[in-house]
Protein backbone atom coordinates (compact mmCIF):
# COMPACT_ATOMS: atom_id res chain seq x y z
CA UNK A 1 0.00 0.00 0.00
CA UNK A 2 3.07 2.20 0.65
CA UNK A 3 4.33 2.38 -2.63
CA UNK A 4 1.49 2.93 -4.91
CA UNK A 5 1.93 5.36 -8.20
CA UNK A 6 -0.93 8.10 -8.49
CA UNK A 7 -2.00 5.72 -11.94
CA UNK A 8 -2.11 2.69 -9.56
CA UNK A 9 -4.47 4.57 -7.53
CA UNK A 10 -6.34 5.89 -10.26
CA UNK A 11 -7.04 2.29 -11.23
CA UNK A 12 -7.65 0.59 -7.98
CA UNK A 13 -11.14 -0.51 -6.46
CA UNK A 14 -12.11 1.88 -4.85
CA UNK A 15 -14.08 1.04 -1.33
CA UNK A 16 -18.08 0.78 -1.28
CA UNK A 17 -18.53 3.94 1.40
CA UNK A 18 -16.18 5.93 -1.02
CA UNK A 19 -17.95 4.94 -4.00
CA UNK A 20 -20.72 6.81 -2.43
CA UNK A 21 -18.97 9.60 -1.57
CA UNK A 22 -17.21 10.21 -5.15
CA UNK A 23 -21.32 9.87 -6.35
CA UNK A 24 -22.27 12.71 -4.06
CA UNK A 25 -19.31 15.04 -5.21
CA UNK A 26 -20.07 14.05 -9.11
CA UNK A 27 -23.88 14.92 -8.50
CA UNK A 28 -22.83 18.10 -6.74
CA UNK A 29 -20.44 18.88 -9.31
CA UNK A 30 -23.44 18.66 -12.20
CA UNK A 31 -26.21 20.70 -10.08
CA UNK A 32 -23.49 23.70 -9.56
CA UNK A 33 -22.36 23.92 -12.86
CA UNK A 34 -26.00 23.36 -14.17
CA UNK A 35 -26.92 26.14 -11.55
CA UNK A 36 -23.90 28.22 -12.82
CA UNK A 37 -24.46 28.14 -16.40
CA UNK A 38 -28.78 28.49 -16.52
CA UNK A 39 -29.75 30.43 -18.92
CA UNK A 40 -32.01 32.72 -16.92
CA UNK A 41 -30.45 35.75 -14.11
CA UNK A 42 -29.66 34.43 -11.14
CA UNK A 43 -28.26 36.62 -8.15
CA UNK A 44 -24.81 36.71 -8.14
CA UNK A 45 -24.42 35.04 -4.83
CA UNK A 46 -26.05 32.19 -6.14
CA UNK A 47 -23.76 31.78 -9.70
CA UNK A 48 -20.85 32.08 -6.91
CA UNK A 49 -21.98 29.56 -4.77
CA UNK A 50 -22.90 27.41 -7.29
CA UNK A 51 -19.46 28.05 -8.83
CA UNK A 52 -17.90 26.96 -5.91
CA UNK A 53 -20.64 23.55 -5.10
CA UNK A 54 -18.98 22.61 -8.75
CA UNK A 55 -15.24 22.85 -7.48
CA UNK A 56 -15.79 21.30 -4.69
CA UNK A 57 -17.81 18.20 -5.84
CA UNK A 58 -15.62 17.61 -8.29
CA UNK A 59 -12.54 17.37 -5.92
CA UNK A 60 -14.50 15.48 -3.71
CA UNK A 61 -14.77 13.27 -6.34
CA UNK A 62 -11.48 12.98 -7.38
CA UNK A 63 -10.01 12.07 -3.23
CA UNK A 64 -13.00 9.87 -3.53
CA UNK A 65 -11.53 8.08 -6.60
CA UNK A 66 -8.00 8.17 -5.51
CA UNK A 67 -8.82 6.25 -2.30
CA UNK A 68 -8.01 2.42 -2.25
CA UNK A 69 -8.68 -0.84 -0.21
CA UNK A 70 -6.22 -2.23 1.77
CA UNK A 71 -5.76 -6.16 1.17
CA UNK A 72 -5.06 -6.64 4.68
CA UNK A 73 -8.10 -5.97 6.26
CA UNK A 74 -11.00 -8.36 6.93
CA UNK A 75 -14.28 -6.83 6.49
Amino acid sequence: MEGLTLKQRWKASTPKFWKKVQKTGLILTAIGTAVSTAPVALPAAVVSIAAYAAVGGGLIAAMAQLTVEDPQVQN
